[in-house]
């Protein structure tokens, strides 16, 4: 193992855990010539699997990728990095248990879509919105009324529309939610 430091390529194990729920080694060590400490990180290889894209190009699978991709939509929302990887390592081992080694993007996406509302909805949506290339409000509103159609804590607020235009008999609700002019 190579220092990244000064490049030495002689170092000593100084600890050694299991990580990532038994998925992978986490070793400590240091490096013999400058004496800083590094960590790594040995993960077991699996089969390759091939990714199929929307356009029809192959490409490896790459988990980081697919973490950069979940981060995205899960910014500021309170999710844990460490939530963030476990849920890319189910996903993951979900998709090496398969007995086929290519997969379609898509697959990827609805397995992301899947797990994401437990973590947290608005990533959910965040997510939902580019993968699905949500092109107006009704996307929006549209995913939303599954989103909570599919919520098991149904709440009182539930038989409100989210739509505060719909159920409208006339325009006097629109008039209502219209900034007040200015009088001179």
């Amino acid at each position: 193992m190579r220092c990244p430091f000064c490049q030495y390529t002689e170092n000593r194990v100084l600890e050694s855990r299991s990580a990532e729920a038994g998925q992978s080694v986490r070793r400590r060590r240091e490096c013999l010539r400058c004496e800083r400490r590094f960590t790594t990180y040995e993960r077991i290889e699996f089969v390759p699997i091939t990714v199929i894209k929307r356009d029809g190009d192959r490409e490896s699978f790459d988990r980081f990728k697919l973490l950069r991709g979940i981060v995205r939509a899960c910014e500021k929302t309170g999710i844990s990095s460490v939530q963030l990887e476990n849920l890319v390592d189910e996903i993951e081992a979900e998709l090496q248990q398969r007995a086929v080694r290519e997969v379609n993007s898509s697959e990827i996406g609805e397995l992301v879509l899947q797990s994401l509302p437990s973590l947290s909805e608005v990533a959910y949506i965040r997510f939902a919105s580019v993968y699905r290339k949500f092109q107006g409000i009704r996307d929006f509103v549209d995913t939303l009324n599954h989103l909570r159609s599919n919520s098991d804590s149904a709440q009182a607020t539930d038989d409100l529309p989210l739509n505060p235009l719909e159920n409208a008999a006339d325009t006097s609700v629109l008039a209502s939610s219209q900034p007040p002019t200015a009088r001179h």
